[in-house]
């Protein structure tokens, strides 16, 4: 059932960021040939382009801690005896969570003072481009949560194919 749950979350995660960047593409692209051919752009481009981008990268962010995509240094834990690199790992998972779990928190409070603040072209509120960050984070740590025993059994994430052979099972 857990196994069925983290297909289903890594498959909506990267479905939800394909869809996201194809779309960012698009009005971009048309918002350039627009500008080129009638000397006119379109006024809400840039900004909503600028908004999934900012959301792309806190919800992309879970996808590549899980095959270890972030700057990493490893060296330590792989020049120590065994018990010794799990134990520095599972400190590494510890200080991973607990920074998801801090930056949740307060992106959270951070988005809630920016309620009432409103875009300039498309006048929504900024707190729905902040609650990328939450989002994001929480994210983060559901994604960290799954790979966390295989990390710190072995210092390995998860196989980049095996991601993708769980992700198309998965649709």
């Amino acid at each position: 059932m857990l196994d069925r749950i983290e297909r289903t979350l890594v498959a909506t995660n990267r479905w939800l960021l394909i869809v996201l960047l194809l779309a960012m593409a698009c009005i971009v692209f048309a918002n350039v040939v627009l500008r080129y051919t009638t000397g006119d752009s379109i006024v809400w481009a840039e900004e909503v382009a600028r908004h999934m981008m900012i959301w792309v990268t806190f919800l992309g962010a879970g996808l590549v801690l899980r095959f270890g995509g972030h700057v990493a240094i490893d060296n330590l834990h792989r020049a120590v005896s065994t018990r010794t690199a799990r134990i520095l790992r599972t400190i590494v998972v510890l200080g991973i969570a607990g920074f998801c779990v801090f930056m949740t928190y307060f992106s959270v409070l951070y988005a809630w003072a920016t309620r009432f603040q409103t875009t300039a072209a498309t006048d929504i509120p900024i707190a729905y481009i902040y609650l990328a960050m939450p989002v994001g984070f929480l994210l983060m740590l559901v994604h960290l949560l799954f790979v966390a025993r295989n990390y710190i059994a072995g210092g390995d994430y998860a196989d980049s194919d095996e991601m993708n052979a769980d992700a198309a099972a998965s649709i």
